[in-house]
């Protein structure tokens, strides 16, 4: 099976709702990866119900890392005048190609 990936955006509420339902069955699990979820049985619906979890929780992580960048991208847009700067950019290049010679050499 191959899976095309459109966005890298991750929904924690489109998981919990997937595995809420499952996850009241089972009604309460050890933490995944710890001595209690190690002792289960793997076909133990406990277990699984621990991991499904585990997922719910690292997509909640995900989502709010992705929000926190987000904000920070917005931040850092709007704390300069991004056209000025293009602007003195564009004038350096153009000064130094008109004067070869200034530009700078390693010795």
């Amino acid at each position: 099976m191959t899976y095309t990936i459109y966005s890298s955006q991750v929904g924690w509420w489109a998981v919990h709702e997937h595995v809420s339902p499952l996850l009241e069955l089972v009604g309460s699990w050890p933490l995944a990866g710890s001595p209690a979820w190690c002792a289960l049985d793997d076909r133990d619906p406990v277990k699984k119900a621990a991991l499904l979890d585990a997922a719910r929780h690292w997509s909640l992580r995900l989502e709010t890392c992705q929000a926190s960048r987000c904000e920070a991208s917005r931040d850092v847009a709007g704390r300069a005048d991004w056209s000025a700067l293009a602007r003195h950019v564009r004038n350096d290049a153009a000064f130094y190609a008109e004067r070869p010679w200034l530009k700078r050499v390693a010795s």
